[in-house]
């Protein structure tokens, strides 16, 4: 072997090593930051530290430019700075010959000595040509006039960056709040700062560059985000999702039960080709990935902009299956609401017993095995009131739990309601963990057993999960769902009245036939 191309093999193999051991050193420098400060105090900045391994990660989602003699780097919210080492060991096993130009956000005086030292440890240590700045500052208020601007004008001359990584905070603060009042068109009600950062970020992009945030999934759907999606999606492009089977594996150290994914948008809008989809179990395994590529429109809905997170071809199926029904419940005259009453705040409302002056109280305890079972003995399941807003007419419902665990089965667990199970009353009331399907007076029972047979069915509680993650029934979503003609909904009511078989298997079975019929 020739001695100087040994020589160069032995270097490059030295810098990967130092690389590599230079981001272990942040993360073991991370780590003893975490212990010795209370999560109380992290709380109030919404920081999350992330993995060295999803660090990694995302800076391999990067298309690293090699027709440029520099690049400008953002990381906004940098805590320690493990984004902007690994996207610098990213830069350097590539051996990129690039100028790199590292901006660094971060208002929390506690982790500046540790961020900044560590950018100075890696100026040493990485084989790569860059300057870093450290802007002790917040990274929306710092920007407002130019984010008020840019909604305005495209020649607003603000900072541009090629590449921008980030672990936003993630933080509700008021509608009132500075950094919400700053951002009021892409806000609505009370806003949680990592979608107004991912909001800045897009800003912050130059034409064509790149920007990898880890972030919750919630985003992705309701119309609580609705505003910030169309101003992501009306000025970048999704191109990559990581989506995390586990979502208590994300974030090392950290007791974490939101929903995670990376996402990877490009600047641009002219370029709708298909997002790849990947995912893996936590943040450990990032060998074991699974990748899926999926027709652009089929994640992002023209419609309402939700993004349909779907993982494997059976999914996608499903989610074309149910996007061919032509209606939603609102157009059919129906609609599905939450509970009426937050029963902690109606204590002296509540009544075990039935009296002269008292209503059922349905809770999600309630729906059983397909359907509504009252009484049961529960305490509190009656309530006293003349207050209009707690009570709702005696007919015919649907009811859904909204909340169930993650490791149920369904997400979508419904019961029948008939109006003649409880005769003797006018009016009714449901607690705020259930929803309820209304606009069923005058209809016949074989429509709300039609509807049972959708919400309970395998395709719909597929469809529902691509929708939405957590473990929440939003009433907003399910009202967005397509279903089929009120005529076919009652069709499929009455075979399930004639099976007598309220299983999700039966239901799998009668909406089959009729999809396929």
């Amino acid at each position: 072997m020739d001695e100087e191309f040994r020589v160069s093999i032995k270097n490059r193999v030295e810098n990967l090593y130092l690389c590599h051991i230079m981001l272990e050193l942040v993360s073991e420098y991370t780590n003893k930051f975490i212990e010795q400060m209370p999560k109380e105090l992290r709380k109030a900045y919404g920081q999350f530290f992330t993995s060295t391994e999803t660090a990694r990660f995302m800076a391999s989602l990067f298309n690293i430019p090699n027709d440029r003699k520099e690049i400008y780097i953002l990381d906004a919210g940098a805590g320690s700075g493990i984004l902007s080492v690994a996207l610098l060991e990213r830069l350097a096993e590539e051996k990129a010959k690039i100028n790199v130009h590292l901006v660094c956000y971060e208002n929390d005086t506690n982790i500046l000595p540790l961020l900044h030292g560590n950018l100075e440890t890696a100026k040493n240590t990485i084989t790569v040509n860059f300057d870093y700045e450290i802007i002790n500052d917040n990274y929306i208020l710092s920007q407002q006039d130019a984010f008020s601007s840019s909604l305005f004008t495209t020649n607003f001359d603000s900072a541009k960056y090629d590449l921008i990584i980030g672990n936003p905070p993630y933080m509700k603060i008021s509608k009132d709040a500075p950094e919400a009042q700053a951002m009021l068109e892409v806000c609505y009600g009370a806003p949680n700062l990592y979608f107004l950062f991912a909001s800045m970020g897009v800003l912050n992009l130059d034409y064509k560059g790149e920007m990898v945030y880890i972030i919750p999934r919630s985003w992705t759907s309701g119309s609580y985000f609705e505003r910030f999606r169309e101003y992501l999606l009306s000025n970048a492009t999704i191109k990559h999702i990581h989506l995390f089977v586990s979502r208590d594996k994300v974030f090392d150290k950290e007791k974490v039960l939101q929903e995670t994914m990376i996402l990877k948008i490009c600047k641009e809008t002219d370029n709708h080709s298909d997002i790849i989809v990947t995912t893996t179990q936590n943040n450990k395994d990032f060998r074991n990935i699974s990748t899926l590529k999926v027709p652009y429109d089929v994640v992002v809905s023209p419609k309402n902009h939700y993004l349909y997170l779907v993982t494997n071809e059976d999914e996608i199926l499903s989610l074309q299956t149910v996007n061919s029904f032509p209606h939603t419940l609102p157009q059919l005259g129906l609609k599905m609401k939450t509970g009426l009453v937050v029963d902690f705040r109606a204590r002296e409302l509540l009544r075990n017993k039935k009296n002269d002056n008292t209503v059922p109280l349905f809770y999600s305890q309630h729906i059983q095995n397909g359907k509504v079972h009252f009484p049961t003995g529960k305490e509190n399941e009656y309530i006293e009131t003349d207050r209009r807003g707690y009570l709702q007419k005696n007919e015919n419902y649907l009811f859904v739990k909204r909340f169930t665990s993650k490791e149920e089965h369904r997400r979508l667990q419904c019961g029948i309601y008939l109006k003649r199970y409880l005769s003797d009353f006018s009016y009714i009331s449901t607690q705020n963990k259930i929803n309820f399907i209304e606009g069923l007076s005058g209809l016949s029972e074989c429509i709300v057993y039609g509807l049972y047979v959708l919400f309970n069915s395998k395709l719909y509680d597929i469809y529902y999960r691509i929708l939405n993650g957590s473990t929440q029934v939003n009433s907003t979503e399910i009202n967005a769902m397509p279903v089929p003609a009120l005529s076919v909904i009652e069709k499929i009511g009455k075979r399930l009245i004639q099976e007598k078989d309220l299983s999700e298997q039966r239901c799998d079975m009668i909406l089959n036939e009729y999809i396929y019929e």
